[in-house]
């Protein structure tokens, strides 16, 4: 099958995350690499610069189909797509090498490529982009690490869970974070825990990590291991909504939980699910259009 890349260009960079998110968070499939890069057109002083978001899918698809879809996901204008033919090269890899290095709080998230560039130690961390997203490059990504690095500066955590977690990258940073603690993640979606353990093994974490593929808190391993002092679920807004019982009899009183994969317009639907649990906001940091909630269980 023959790869289908589509562009868009913008002149706001905030703007071009929010659609790079919503093309790799909302859209079903999501394409099968992303990348959000500026693309000067000129070679002047006064040259203007633009965005560039090429979404790479392995199946076509209609570019004007495309741009309604995330209009009514985002209610806001999108940018044209235009088709563009691609040669018949490692296009995932390609997409993968334009990634740079991404500072969340103390954490480095790096490819491969950038090996030799970014000074190696326990903040430094190796995610390529691939079958199960997370490389710190989305805000809402970035989001759970910046709140992670506050939370872990504050208290030590004990017991720790990743909920959704796909790459295994917020797992990886909380068992960076809390060498101590007993970390676990789970995905519905088994090749992302496949993913997962790749990842924790390349960052020699895999000894503190258990990830299991399951139904979320329901997963036997998960129910056996809880209650958790601190949560993670960087998923979408209407699973987190639907899942907050659940997480509310996964924490421990006291708990602390960051939520995200939610638009800012959809934080407070959330907000209100967990407020109704018993839990309490702590912050909420909005970051190109998505929001990342800290909050904490009430006693």
């Amino acid at each position: 099958m023959t790869p289908h890349k589509l562009i868009a260009e913008v002149e706001d960079r905030g703007y071009a995350m929010r659609i790079a998110g919503a093309l790799q968070d909302l859209i079903e499939p999501p394409p099968d690499a992303l990348t959000v890069f500026e693309d000067k057109q000129g070679h002047d002083e006064g040259a203007s610069v633009l965005w560039r978001i090429e979404a790479y899918f392995s199946e076509p698809r209609v570019p004007h189909a495309l741009q309604a879809e995330l209009g009514e996901l985002l209610d806001e204008p999108v940018p044209e797509f235009l088709s563009a033919d691609i040669p018949d090269l490692n296009w995932v890899a390609l997409s993968q090498a334009a990634l740079p290095p991404v500072r969340a709080g103390r954490f480095s998230v790096h490819g491969a490529h950038d090996r030799d560039r970014v000074p190696q130690g326990p903040n430094a961390i190796l995610i390529e982009a691939g079958e199960a997203f997370g490389t710190a490059h989305h805000a809402t990504t970035f989001g759970c690490l910046v709140a992670l690095d506050r939370l872990t500066e504050e208290r030590r955590f004990k017991r720790i869970l990743d909920l959704g977690c796909g790459s295994g990258i917020l797992a990886i940073a909380a068992a960076r974070s809390c060498p101590r603690a007993s970390v676990h993640g789970v995905d519905i979606d088994p090749q992302s825990v496949v993913v997962a353990r790749e990842n924790a093994a390349v960052n020699r974490v895999a000894a503190h990590i258990t990830f299991v593929a399951g139904a979320g808190v329901s997963a036997p391993q998960i129910r056996a291991a809880a209650p958790f002092d601190l949560i993670l679920a960087n998923i979408l807004a209407a699973p987190l909504i639907s899942l907050a019982p659940d997480v509310r009899r996964a924490a421990k009183d006291g708990a602390a939980v960051i939520l995200s994969g939610l638009l800012t317009r959809e934080a407070p639907r959330v907000l209100a699910a967990y407020r109704a649990q018993g839990f309490a906001l702590s912050s909420h940091r909005r970051n190109d259009g998505w929001s990342t909630l800290t909050l904490y269980k009430r006693s």
